[in-house]
Protein backbone atom coordinates (compact mmCIF):
# COMPACT_ATOMS: atom_id res chain seq x y z
CA UNK A 1 0.00 0.00 0.00
CA UNK A 2 1.40 3.62 -0.38
CA UNK A 3 3.06 5.21 2.66
CA UNK A 4 0.09 7.32 3.19
CA UNK A 5 -2.47 4.72 3.60
CA UNK A 6 0.16 3.07 6.19
CA UNK A 7 0.37 6.09 7.94
CA UNK A 8 -3.67 6.45 8.57
CA UNK A 9 -3.86 2.59 9.57
CA UNK A 10 -1.14 3.29 11.98
CA UNK A 11 -3.20 6.14 13.24
CA UNK A 12 -6.26 3.80 13.20
CA UNK A 13 -4.39 1.22 15.38
CA UNK A 14 -3.68 3.99 17.76
CA UNK A 15 -6.75 4.54 18.37
CA UNK A 16 -7.59 7.76 16.56
CA UNK A 17 -11.16 8.74 15.57
CA UNK A 18 -10.87 12.41 14.81
CA UNK A 19 -7.96 14.42 13.03
CA UNK A 20 -8.04 18.14 13.32
CA UNK A 21 -6.51 20.61 10.34
CA UNK A 22 -6.12 22.81 7.48
CA UNK A 23 -4.34 20.38 4.64
CA UNK A 24 -2.66 21.29 1.49
CA UNK A 25 -1.84 19.85 -1.58
CA UNK A 26 1.47 17.80 -0.05
CA UNK A 27 -1.12 16.19 2.13
CA UNK A 28 -3.82 14.94 -0.36
CA UNK A 29 -2.82 11.70 -0.35
CA UNK A 30 -3.41 11.63 2.98
CA UNK A 31 -6.60 13.06 2.67
CA UNK A 32 -7.61 10.34 0.47
CA UNK A 33 -6.57 8.03 2.79
CA UNK A 34 -8.69 9.44 5.40
CA UNK A 35 -11.66 9.36 3.08
CA UNK A 36 -11.31 5.87 3.20
CA UNK A 37 -10.70 5.31 6.80
CA UNK A 38 -12.74 5.68 9.93
CA UNK A 39 -10.92 8.22 11.44
CA UNK A 40 -12.96 11.71 11.12
CA UNK A 41 -11.39 14.66 9.53
CA UNK A 42 -12.61 18.31 10.57
CA UNK A 43 -11.39 21.31 8.84
CA UNK A 44 -10.61 24.47 11.12
CA UNK A 45 -10.57 27.78 9.75
CA UNK A 46 -6.78 28.14 10.88
CA UNK A 47 -3.97 25.49 11.74
CA UNK A 48 -3.09 26.82 15.16
CA UNK A 49 -7.18 26.12 16.42
CA UNK A 50 -6.78 22.40 14.93
CA UNK A 51 -4.06 22.25 17.31
CA UNK A 52 -5.39 24.00 20.38
CA UNK A 53 -7.93 21.08 19.60
CA UNK A 54 -5.83 18.44 19.20
CA UNK A 55 -3.94 19.14 22.70
CA UNK A 56 -7.03 19.48 24.82
CA UNK A 57 -8.08 16.38 22.91
CA UNK A 58 -5.14 14.80 24.53
CA UNK A 59 -5.41 17.06 27.69
CA UNK A 60 -9.31 15.21 28.08
CA UNK A 61 -8.63 11.73 26.86
CA UNK A 62 -5.21 11.20 27.91
CA UNK A 63 -4.42 9.74 24.31
CA UNK A 64 -2.78 11.91 21.83
CA UNK A 65 -4.61 14.36 19.65
CA UNK A 66 -3.58 14.89 16.02
CA UNK A 67 -3.93 17.51 14.02
CA UNK A 68 -3.02 18.37 10.05
CA UNK A 69 -1.08 21.28 8.35
CA UNK A 70 0.79 21.80 5.20
CA UNK A 71 3.88 22.54 4.41
CA UNK A 72 5.73 25.99 5.14
CA UNK A 73 2.79 28.50 6.30
CA UNK A 74 0.47 26.06 7.62
CA UNK A 75 3.43 24.03 9.34
CA UNK A 76 4.80 27.40 11.31
CA UNK A 77 1.06 27.73 12.60
CA UNK A 78 1.12 24.88 14.55
CA UNK A 79 3.77 26.56 16.44
CA UNK A 80 2.26 27.75 18.62
CA UNK A 81 -0.13 25.00 19.07
CA UNK A 82 3.00 22.65 19.50
CA UNK A 83 4.57 24.91 22.63
CA UNK A 84 1.06 24.75 24.16
CA UNK A 85 1.10 21.73 24.11
CA UNK A 86 4.66 20.36 25.28
CA UNK A 87 4.28 22.96 28.05
CA UNK A 88 0.72 22.07 29.31
CA UNK A 89 2.01 18.48 29.26
CA UNK A 90 -0.69 17.37 26.55
CA UNK A 91 -0.19 14.82 24.45
CA UNK A 92 -0.33 15.77 20.66
CA UNK A 93 0.77 14.74 17.33
CA UNK A 94 1.73 17.33 14.30
CA UNK A 95 1.47 16.14 10.63
CA UNK A 96 2.86 18.33 8.43
CA UNK A 97 3.98 17.74 4.64
CA UNK A 98 6.51 18.69 2.41
CA UNK A 99 7.45 18.93 -1.23
CA UNK A 100 9.13 15.75 -2.72
CA UNK A 101 12.57 15.71 -1.15
CA UNK A 102 14.20 13.21 -3.93
CA UNK A 103 13.46 15.48 -6.84
CA UNK A 104 11.49 18.83 -7.16
CA UNK A 105 10.36 21.13 -9.59
CA UNK A 106 9.81 24.13 -7.39
CA UNK A 107 12.81 25.34 -5.75
CA UNK A 108 12.69 26.70 -2.77
CA UNK A 109 9.00 27.64 -2.56
CA UNK A 110 7.31 27.69 0.86
CA UNK A 111 10.39 25.57 2.06
CA UNK A 112 11.29 26.35 5.45
CA UNK A 113 13.02 23.49 8.19
CA UNK A 114 9.76 22.19 9.75
CA UNK A 115 11.60 19.60 11.65
CA UNK A 116 14.29 21.93 13.09
CA UNK A 117 11.61 24.72 13.65
CA UNK A 118 9.13 21.92 15.83
CA UNK A 119 12.77 20.44 17.56
CA UNK A 120 12.99 22.78 20.39
CA UNK A 121 8.87 23.14 20.94
CA UNK A 122 8.69 19.18 20.84
CA UNK A 123 9.63 15.89 22.42
CA UNK A 124 10.06 14.43 18.76
CA UNK A 125 10.17 15.66 15.67
CA UNK A 126 11.30 13.74 12.87
CA UNK A 127 10.69 13.64 8.65
CA UNK A 128 9.83 9.85 7.06
CA UNK A 129 12.47 9.62 4.61
CA UNK A 130 10.75 6.08 3.39
CA UNK A 131 7.30 4.65 3.16
CA UNK A 132 9.11 1.61 5.35
CA UNK A 133 9.60 3.64 8.39
CA UNK A 134 6.10 5.09 8.66
CA UNK A 135 4.84 1.59 11.31
CA UNK A 136 8.28 2.85 13.56
CA UNK A 137 8.12 6.43 13.37
CA UNK A 138 4.07 6.69 13.98
CA UNK A 139 4.42 4.50 17.13
CA UNK A 140 7.73 6.59 18.54
CA UNK A 141 5.70 9.98 17.67
CA UNK A 142 2.53 8.30 19.85
CA UNK A 143 4.75 7.11 22.86
CA UNK A 144 6.46 9.63 23.46
CA UNK A 145 3.56 11.97 23.13
CA UNK A 146 1.32 10.09 26.03
CA UNK A 147 4.76 8.80 27.83
CA UNK A 148 5.46 11.18 31.20
CA UNK A 149 5.76 14.25 30.62
CA UNK A 150 3.10 14.41 27.88
CA UNK A 151 3.82 16.82 25.27
CA UNK A 152 3.59 17.30 21.42
CA UNK A 153 5.71 15.48 18.69
CA UNK A 154 5.45 15.89 14.90
CA UNK A 155 6.11 13.83 12.10
CA UNK A 156 6.65 15.52 8.48
CA UNK A 157 5.36 13.54 5.59
CA UNK A 158 6.93 14.79 2.28
CA UNK A 159 5.19 14.00 -1.14
CA UNK A 160 6.95 11.45 -3.21
CA UNK A 161 7.67 9.36 0.37
CA UNK A 162 3.45 9.40 0.73
CA UNK A 163 3.31 8.00 -2.42
CA UNK A 164 5.82 5.24 -2.30
CA UNK A 165 4.67 1.61 -1.67
CA UNK A 166 5.48 -0.41 1.44
CA UNK A 167 4.34 -3.66 2.72
CA UNK A 168 5.98 -3.53 6.37
CA UNK A 169 3.81 -4.48 8.77
CA UNK A 170 2.48 -1.71 11.83
CA UNK A 171 4.33 -1.82 14.85
CA UNK A 172 1.24 -2.36 17.95
CA UNK A 173 2.01 -0.90 20.90
CA UNK A 174 3.80 -2.32 23.83
CA UNK A 175 2.20 -3.23 27.11
CA UNK A 176 4.23 -0.49 29.54
CA UNK A 177 3.52 0.03 33.26
CA UNK A 178 5.39 3.08 34.92
CA UNK A 179 7.90 2.30 37.41
CA UNK A 180 7.00 2.90 41.02
CA UNK A 181 8.81 5.16 44.09
CA UNK A 182 11.41 3.56 46.19
CA UNK A 183 10.07 2.34 49.63
CA UNK A 184 12.85 4.32 51.33
CA UNK A 185 11.48 7.60 49.79
CA UNK A 186 8.15 6.60 50.70
CA UNK A 187 9.00 5.96 53.99
CA UNK A 188 11.50 9.23 54.56
CA UNK A 189 8.24 11.00 53.39
CA UNK A 190 6.01 9.67 55.63
CA UNK A 191 8.41 10.20 58.57
CA UNK A 192 8.29 13.67 57.60
CA UNK A 193 5.00 14.24 57.58
CA UNK A 194 4.37 12.50 60.56
CA UNK A 195 6.84 15.27 62.41
CA UNK A 196 5.37 18.25 60.90
CA UNK A 197 3.19 20.30 63.13
CA UNK A 198 1.62 21.99 60.19
CA UNK A 199 1.80 19.57 57.12
CA UNK A 200 0.03 20.68 53.82
CA UNK A 201 -0.77 19.25 50.64
CA UNK A 202 -0.11 20.82 47.28
CA UNK A 203 -1.93 19.48 44.21
CA UNK A 204 -0.62 20.84 41.08
CA UNK A 205 -1.11 19.71 37.17
CA UNK A 206 0.93 15.85 37.36
CA UNK A 207 -2.11 14.84 39.61
CA UNK A 208 -4.65 16.06 36.95
CA UNK A 209 -3.24 13.87 33.95
CA UNK A 210 -2.86 10.62 35.64
CA UNK A 211 -6.45 10.46 37.26
CA UNK A 212 -4.59 10.55 40.87
CA UNK A 213 -8.12 11.74 42.01
CA UNK A 214 -9.22 9.10 44.23
CA UNK A 215 -5.93 8.26 45.73
CA UNK A 216 -5.92 12.11 46.86
CA UNK A 217 -8.97 12.23 47.96
CA UNK A 218 -8.57 9.09 50.18
CA UNK A 219 -4.70 10.07 51.45
CA UNK A 220 -6.71 13.83 52.59
CA UNK A 221 -9.99 11.82 54.21
CA UNK A 222 -7.87 9.46 56.45
CA UNK A 223 -5.12 12.32 57.52
CA UNK A 224 -7.10 15.19 57.92
CA UNK A 225 -4.37 17.09 55.96
CA UNK A 226 -5.82 20.29 54.31
CA UNK A 227 -4.87 21.05 50.77
CA UNK A 228 -4.38 23.90 48.01
CA UNK A 229 -3.75 23.89 44.54
CA UNK A 230 -2.03 25.13 41.64
CA UNK A 231 -4.34 26.69 39.02
CA UNK A 232 -3.88 23.39 36.64
CA UNK A 233 -4.64 21.05 39.50
CA UNK A 234 -8.08 22.60 39.93
CA UNK A 235 -10.98 19.60 40.52
CA UNK A 236 -8.30 16.80 41.44
CA UNK A 237 -10.00 17.03 44.64
CA UNK A 238 -13.29 18.57 45.29
CA UNK A 239 -12.53 22.23 45.51
CA UNK A 240 -15.70 21.96 47.80
CA UNK A 241 -14.40 19.96 50.02
CA UNK A 242 -14.26 20.90 53.67
CA UNK A 243 -10.10 20.72 53.81
CA UNK A 244 -9.86 22.72 50.57
CA UNK A 245 -8.06 25.97 51.59
CA UNK A 246 -7.57 27.81 48.39
CA UNK A 247 -6.19 28.26 45.14
CA UNK A 248 -2.62 29.53 44.49
CA UNK A 249 -4.22 31.77 41.42
CA UNK A 250 -1.52 34.16 42.32
CA UNK A 251 2.37 33.82 42.87
CA UNK A 252 2.36 35.37 46.59
CA UNK A 253 0.15 37.09 49.13
CA UNK A 254 -3.35 36.28 48.81
CA UNK A 255 -4.87 34.73 51.30
CA UNK A 256 -4.15 31.36 50.59
CA UNK A 257 -0.14 31.84 50.65
CA UNK A 258 -0.60 32.91 54.32
CA UNK A 259 -1.47 29.01 54.92
CA UNK A 260 1.82 28.39 53.16
CA UNK A 261 3.51 30.76 54.94
CA UNK A 262 2.35 28.79 58.07
CA UNK A 263 2.91 25.29 56.82
CA UNK A 264 6.18 23.70 58.35
CA UNK A 265 5.48 21.26 55.27
CA UNK A 266 4.28 21.39 51.57
CA UNK A 267 3.18 18.03 50.28
CA UNK A 268 4.13 18.61 46.88
CA UNK A 269 2.00 16.10 44.54
CA UNK A 270 2.83 16.52 40.69
CA UNK A 271 3.86 20.31 40.34
CA UNK A 272 5.86 21.12 37.35
CA UNK A 273 8.10 24.30 37.82
CA UNK A 274 6.92 25.00 34.02
CA UNK A 275 3.66 26.32 35.78
CA UNK A 276 3.92 29.44 37.45
CA UNK A 277 4.87 29.42 41.06
CA UNK A 278 2.50 28.10 43.07
CA UNK A 279 5.06 29.79 46.24
CA UNK A 280 8.16 30.47 46.54
CA UNK A 281 10.96 28.67 48.73
CA UNK A 282 13.57 30.86 49.76
CA UNK A 283 17.61 29.73 51.34
CA UNK A 284 16.96 30.39 54.92
CA UNK A 285 13.36 28.61 54.97
CA UNK A 286 12.66 26.34 57.41
CA UNK A 287 9.97 24.64 55.80
CA UNK A 288 10.17 21.43 54.02
CA UNK A 289 9.41 20.46 50.68
CA UNK A 290 7.94 16.68 49.72
CA UNK A 291 8.48 16.39 46.13
CA UNK A 292 6.19 13.27 44.28
CA UNK A 293 6.04 13.25 40.73
CA UNK A 294 6.96 10.80 37.81
CA UNK A 295 10.47 12.60 37.70
CA UNK A 296 13.03 14.47 39.93
CA UNK A 297 12.53 18.08 40.92
CA UNK A 298 13.93 20.79 38.77
CA UNK A 299 15.65 22.71 40.64
CA UNK A 300 15.81 26.70 40.36
CA UNK A 301 16.46 29.82 42.71
CA UNK A 302 12.43 29.01 44.35
CA UNK A 303 12.05 25.40 43.96
CA UNK A 304 14.63 22.77 46.00
CA UNK A 305 12.74 20.36 47.68
CA UNK A 306 14.93 18.82 50.66
CA UNK A 307 12.88 15.18 49.88
CA UNK A 308 11.68 13.43 46.68
CA UNK A 309 9.94 10.47 45.62
CA UNK A 310 10.00 9.81 42.12
CA UNK A 311 7.91 7.52 40.18
CA UNK A 312 3.83 6.95 39.20
CA UNK A 313 2.29 9.55 41.63
CA UNK A 314 -1.28 7.92 41.99
CA UNK A 315 1.10 4.87 43.61
CA UNK A 316 3.74 6.96 45.33
CA UNK A 317 -0.10 8.67 47.16
CA UNK A 318 -1.58 5.34 47.96
CA UNK A 319 1.82 4.17 49.34
CA UNK A 320 1.91 7.15 51.60
CA UNK A 321 -1.63 7.04 52.68
CA UNK A 322 -1.46 3.51 53.49
CA UNK A 323 1.26 4.36 56.26
CA UNK A 324 -0.07 7.69 57.26
CA UNK A 325 -1.60 8.11 60.52
CA UNK A 326 -3.08 11.33 62.17
CA UNK A 327 -0.91 12.91 64.70
CA UNK A 328 -1.93 14.53 67.70
CA UNK A 329 0.40 17.16 67.51
CA UNK A 330 -0.78 18.10 64.33
CA UNK A 331 -2.20 21.83 64.54
CA UNK A 332 -4.79 22.96 61.16
CA UNK A 333 -6.45 25.93 62.87
CA UNK A 334 -5.14 28.23 61.73
CA UNK A 335 -5.31 26.93 57.65
CA UNK A 336 -9.28 26.38 58.72
CA UNK A 337 -9.13 29.96 59.49
CA UNK A 338 -7.88 31.02 56.27
CA UNK A 339 -10.21 28.83 54.22
CA UNK A 340 -13.29 30.43 56.11
CA UNK A 341 -11.98 33.83 55.24
CA UNK A 342 -11.64 33.49 51.62
CA UNK A 343 -14.52 31.77 51.48
CA UNK A 344 -17.07 34.56 53.05
CA UNK A 345 -14.84 37.04 50.26
CA UNK A 346 -15.54 34.74 47.34
CA UNK A 347 -19.45 34.27 48.30
CA UNK A 348 -19.43 38.29 48.76
CA UNK A 349 -17.89 38.97 45.47
CA UNK A 350 -19.99 36.45 43.77
CA UNK A 351 -22.65 38.65 44.30
CA UNK A 352 -21.36 42.01 43.20
CA UNK A 353 -24.05 43.74 40.90
CA UNK A 354 -22.31 46.40 39.50
CA UNK A 355 -22.06 47.03 34.81
CA UNK A 356 -20.78 46.77 33.45
CA UNK A 357 -19.98 43.23 35.19
CA UNK A 358 -16.97 42.71 37.53
CA UNK A 359 -14.91 39.25 37.03
CA UNK A 360 -15.77 37.55 40.62
CA UNK A 361 -19.50 38.27 39.88
CA UNK A 362 -18.91 36.37 35.94
CA UNK A 363 -17.01 33.84 37.93
CA UNK A 364 -20.18 33.14 40.46
CA UNK A 365 -23.04 33.18 37.91
CA UNK A 366 -21.23 30.71 35.92
CA UNK A 367 -20.46 28.11 38.47
CA UNK A 368 -24.35 28.60 39.49
CA UNK A 369 -25.07 27.93 36.29
CA UNK A 370 -23.52 24.49 35.70
CA UNK A 371 -23.93 20.93 36.99
CA UNK A 372 -20.60 19.71 38.71
CA UNK A 373 -19.52 18.08 35.68
CA UNK A 374 -20.21 20.69 33.04
CA UNK A 375 -16.74 22.12 31.57
CA UNK A 376 -15.43 25.78 31.59
CA UNK A 377 -12.69 26.33 29.01
CA UNK A 378 -10.59 29.38 29.21
CA UNK A 379 -8.97 31.60 26.95
CA UNK A 380 -5.99 34.01 28.57
CA UNK A 381 -6.65 37.24 30.74
CA UNK A 382 -7.15 39.01 33.74
CA UNK A 383 -10.60 37.12 34.23
CA UNK A 384 -8.22 33.75 34.61
CA UNK A 385 -6.77 34.63 38.15
CA UNK A 386 -10.32 35.24 39.40
CA UNK A 387 -11.84 31.92 37.85
CA UNK A 388 -8.81 30.32 39.66
CA UNK A 389 -9.03 31.87 42.63
CA UNK A 390 -13.11 31.96 42.90
CA UNK A 391 -14.41 29.12 40.48
CA UNK A 392 -14.81 25.63 42.56
CA UNK A 393 -14.18 22.84 40.46
CA UNK A 394 -16.00 19.48 41.25
CA UNK A 395 -14.24 17.33 38.85
CA UNK A 396 -10.97 16.88 37.55
CA UNK A 397 -10.50 18.99 33.95
CA UNK A 398 -13.85 20.77 34.48
CA UNK A 399 -11.74 23.98 34.54
CA UNK A 400 -9.86 23.84 31.37
CA UNK A 401 -6.91 26.94 31.50
CA UNK A 402 -3.21 27.48 30.34
CA UNK A 403 -1.09 28.52 33.35
CA UNK A 404 1.75 27.17 31.01
CA UNK A 405 2.37 29.04 27.75
CA UNK A 406 -0.99 31.24 28.47
CA UNK A 407 -1.55 31.66 24.95
CA UNK A 408 -4.50 34.00 23.73
CA UNK A 409 -6.74 32.73 21.37
CA UNK A 410 -6.80 28.70 22.81
CA UNK A 411 -10.01 29.10 24.66
CA UNK A 412 -12.91 28.44 22.10
CA UNK A 413 -10.49 26.13 20.63
CA UNK A 414 -10.41 23.86 23.53
CA UNK A 415 -13.79 24.41 24.49
CA UNK A 416 -15.35 22.57 21.05
CA UNK A 417 -12.71 19.91 21.61
CA UNK A 418 -14.25 19.19 24.78
CA UNK A 419 -17.85 19.88 23.45
CA UNK A 420 -16.83 17.15 20.58
CA UNK A 421 -15.54 14.51 22.90
CA UNK A 422 -18.82 14.85 24.86
CA UNK A 423 -22.03 15.94 23.46
CA UNK A 424 -24.27 15.99 26.69
CA UNK A 425 -21.38 17.77 28.49
CA UNK A 426 -22.32 21.45 29.03
CA UNK A 427 -19.16 23.56 27.67
CA UNK A 428 -18.81 27.31 28.74
CA UNK A 429 -15.80 29.03 26.96
CA UNK A 430 -14.63 31.82 28.67
CA UNK A 431 -12.62 34.66 26.40
CA UNK A 432 -11.63 38.27 26.62
CA UNK A 433 -12.54 40.34 23.40
CA UNK A 434 -9.32 40.45 22.86
CA UNK A 435 -8.02 37.03 23.08
CA UNK A 436 -11.49 35.86 20.82
CA UNK A 437 -10.23 37.38 18.13
CA UNK A 438 -7.75 35.74 17.38
CA UNK A 439 -9.76 32.76 16.88
CA UNK A 440 -13.22 34.11 16.48
CA UNK A 441 -13.51 32.51 12.89
CA UNK A 442 -13.82 29.03 14.60
CA UNK A 443 -17.28 29.66 15.34
CA UNK A 444 -18.78 28.80 12.27
CA UNK A 445 -16.25 25.38 12.63
CA UNK A 446 -18.44 25.10 15.94
CA UNK A 447 -21.51 25.45 13.83
CA UNK A 448 -20.65 22.99 11.35
CA UNK A 449 -19.71 20.41 13.57
CA UNK A 450 -23.82 21.57 15.19
CA UNK A 451 -22.17 21.65 18.61
CA UNK A 452 -23.69 22.42 21.81
CA UNK A 453 -21.41 25.26 23.10
CA UNK A 454 -22.00 28.80 24.73
CA UNK A 455 -19.35 31.64 24.64
CA UNK A 456 -18.85 34.15 27.41
CA UNK A 457 -17.16 36.45 25.48
CA UNK A 458 -15.97 39.58 27.93
CA UNK A 459 -15.70 42.79 26.21
CA UNK A 460 -13.50 45.87 27.88
CA UNK A 461 -12.35 46.63 24.37
CA UNK A 462 -8.55 46.59 25.41
CA UNK A 463 -6.06 44.29 25.98
CA UNK A 464 -6.68 44.04 29.49
CA UNK A 465 -4.33 42.15 31.54
CA UNK A 466 -1.40 44.09 29.82
CA UNK A 467 -2.89 47.23 30.17
CA UNK A 468 -3.84 46.89 33.97
CA UNK A 469 -0.24 45.69 34.52
CA UNK A 470 0.83 48.97 32.25
CA UNK A 471 -0.98 51.21 34.72
CA UNK A 472 -0.05 49.26 37.96
CA UNK A 473 3.66 50.01 37.45
CA UNK A 474 3.04 53.45 36.94
CA UNK A 475 3.05 53.59 32.90
CA UNK A 476 1.16 55.67 31.31
CA UNK A 477 -2.23 54.12 29.31
CA UNK A 478 -1.25 54.12 26.30
CA UNK A 479 -1.59 51.70 23.06
CA UNK A 480 -3.76 49.02 23.96
CA UNK A 481 -7.42 50.07 23.66
CA UNK A 482 -8.88 49.20 19.96
CA UNK A 483 -12.85 48.88 18.68
CA UNK A 484 -14.82 46.22 18.17
CA UNK A 485 -17.40 44.30 15.94
CA UNK A 486 -21.56 44.10 17.07
CA UNK A 487 -20.71 40.57 18.63
CA UNK A 488 -23.92 39.50 18.59
CA UNK A 489 -24.43 40.05 14.79
CA UNK A 490 -21.11 38.22 14.16
CA UNK A 491 -22.08 35.52 15.97
CA UNK A 492 -25.38 35.39 14.00
CA UNK A 493 -23.48 35.80 10.45
CA UNK A 494 -21.69 32.33 11.45
CA UNK A 495 -25.24 30.76 11.95
CA UNK A 496 -24.61 30.93 15.94
CA UNK A 497 -27.35 33.09 18.62
CA UNK A 498 -25.79 35.80 20.17
CA UNK A 499 -27.04 37.27 23.26
CA UNK A 500 -26.23 41.00 24.99
CA UNK A 501 -26.66 41.66 28.86
CA UNK A 502 -27.50 45.48 29.49
CA UNK A 503 -27.21 44.29 33.51
CA UNK A 504 -25.18 42.02 35.73
CA UNK A 505 -28.68 40.76 36.72
CA UNK A 506 -29.56 39.78 33.04
CA UNK A 507 -26.46 37.74 32.90
CA UNK A 508 -27.33 34.65 34.82
CA UNK A 509 -31.06 33.52 33.33
CA UNK A 510 -29.18 34.49 30.03
CA UNK A 511 -26.50 32.38 30.45
CA UNK A 512 -28.82 29.57 32.18
CA UNK A 513 -30.93 29.65 28.26
CA UNK A 514 -27.91 29.36 26.49
CA UNK A 515 -26.87 26.42 28.68
CA UNK A 516 -29.96 25.07 28.23
CA UNK A 517 -30.89 25.17 24.78
CA UNK A 518 -28.89 23.33 21.65
CA UNK A 519 -26.62 24.87 19.44
CA UNK A 520 -23.59 27.45 19.61
CA UNK A 521 -24.83 30.62 21.55
CA UNK A 522 -22.62 34.09 22.30
CA UNK A 523 -22.83 36.21 25.17
CA UNK A 524 -21.48 39.66 24.64
CA UNK A 525 -20.60 40.58 28.73
CA UNK A 526 -19.38 43.96 29.21
CA UNK A 527 -16.92 43.78 31.83
CA UNK A 528 -14.85 46.51 34.02
CA UNK A 529 -11.68 45.38 35.80
CA UNK A 530 -11.13 49.15 37.58
CA UNK A 531 -10.99 46.92 41.24
CA UNK A 532 -8.22 44.44 39.87
CA UNK A 533 -6.03 47.03 41.90
CA UNK A 534 -7.74 47.02 45.08
CA UNK A 535 -8.42 43.26 45.13
CA UNK A 536 -5.49 42.03 44.54
CA UNK A 537 -2.57 44.39 45.96
CA UNK A 538 -4.17 46.42 48.57
CA UNK A 539 -7.31 44.55 49.95
CA UNK A 540 -5.98 40.72 49.77
CA UNK A 541 -2.51 41.40 51.54
CA UNK A 542 -4.27 43.96 54.00
CA UNK A 543 -6.70 41.38 55.66
CA UNK A 544 -4.34 38.38 54.85
CA UNK A 545 -1.29 39.68 56.76
CA UNK A 546 -3.58 40.30 59.71
CA UNK A 547 -3.87 36.32 59.22
CA UNK A 548 -0.41 35.84 58.81
CA UNK A 549 0.07 37.33 62.53
CA UNK A 550 -2.59 34.79 63.88
CA UNK A 551 -0.61 32.20 62.11
CA UNK A 552 2.47 32.87 63.89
Amino acid sequence: MKAADLLVQCLEAEGVTHLFGVPGEENLDVMEALRESGIRFIATRHEQAAGFMAATWGRLTGEAGVCIATLGPGASNLVTAAAYATLGGMPMVALTGQKPIKSSKQAHFQIVDVVDMMQPLTKYSRQIVSGDTVPSRVREAFRLAQEERPGATHLELPEDIAREHSDVPLVRKSDTRRPIAEYKAIDAAVRAIHAARRPLVMVGAGANRKRSSKVLRALIDKSGIPFFTTQMGKGVVDDMHPLFVGNAALSDGDYVHRAIDAADLIINVGHDVIEKPPFFMKPNDQRQVIHINFSPAEVDPVYFPQIEVVGDVANAVWQIGEQIEPQPHWDFDFFMDVRQTLAEEVQAQSRDDRFPMAPHRVVGDVRRALPDAGVVALDNGLYKIWFARNYPARQPNTLLLDNALASMGAGLPSAMAAALIDRNRPVVAVTGDGGFMMCSQELETAVRLQLNLVVVLLRDDAYGMIRWKQQSMGFEDFGLQFGNPDFVKLAEAYGATGHRVGSAAEFLPTLEQAVGASGVHLIDTPVDYADNHWLLHQAIPERSAKLQRQGA
